[in-house]
């Protein structure tokens, strides 16, 4: 995809998605990292369902750790991998605690060495609560960048230095969330809705052609 194309994909996108914002509930930048680290290999959906209840009683590393191991997964129960997730929020409410007076810190080597933390997490906190523009690549992500042309690359690394050279620099900020709910709901793993695309023009999607007739 050329600087052109790649110009109008992110224009229309922008056009189209006009709150391009996380779909995880949170009022806090704490709040935020705890959501993210809980939504591993889950959905927003499920974690919001759990973080609704938990931060109605525990929105600081103080609350939480108050909770203890038990009461934090009581809360937790119903996502997936519960137990380590419980462990690894524990451990970094005691960090955020010990090493960072209770903030949240703003650089990636700080949150990825709170325990759970690793790179993806870490981008989505840094984009989301401080707007720096980084590209946290996603299941979602992922694909996109690969199907449309618009980042190809075999791991998830690879495509996330590539959309960092291609994405047109107005939009890197926002362009995480524009992949993602592009990713979600219209460019699909399965059945992708080629048809209802709004950058259908400049997508190399090779099979988008047979898809959009499908529709």
């Amino acid at each position: 995809m050329n600087a052109e194309k790649r110009q109008l994909f992110f224009q229309k996108l922008a056009d189209h998605i006009t709150e391009p914002v996380t779909e995880l509930n949170y009022s806090s930048d704490f709040e935020l990292l705890i959501a993210v680290m809980l939504s591993a290999q889950a959905t927003d959906k499920s974690v919001n369902i759990a973080t609704d209840k938990l931060f109605a009683v525990a929105n600081t590393p103080e609350a939480i750790l108050a909770l203890g191991l038990d009461g934090l997964k009581s809360y937790i129960s119903s996502i997936g991998l519960y137990n380590s997730k419980a462990a690894n929020v524990m451990k970094t409410c005691q960090d955020l605690i010990d090493r960072h007076a209770g903030q949240v810190p703003r650089t990636r080597s700080e949150l990825e060495a709170l325990a759970g933390v690793g790179r993806k997490t870490a981008n989505v906190v840094l984009n989301t609560a401080f707007g720096q523009p980084v590209m946290a690549v996603d299941t979602h992500i992922f694909r996109v960048g690969n199907r449309t042309g618009l980042a190809t690359g075999k791991t998830v690394l690879a495509v996330e230095k590539a959309l960092m050279k291609r994405i047109p620099r107005e939009y890197l900020v926002d362009a995480h969330h524009y992949l993602i709910l592009h990713g979600r709901y219209t460019c699909t793993a399965r059945s992708p809705k080629c048809g209802a695309c709004v950058v259908y023009e400049e997508c190399m999607f090779k099979d988008k052609h047979k898809w959009a007739q499908m529709a």
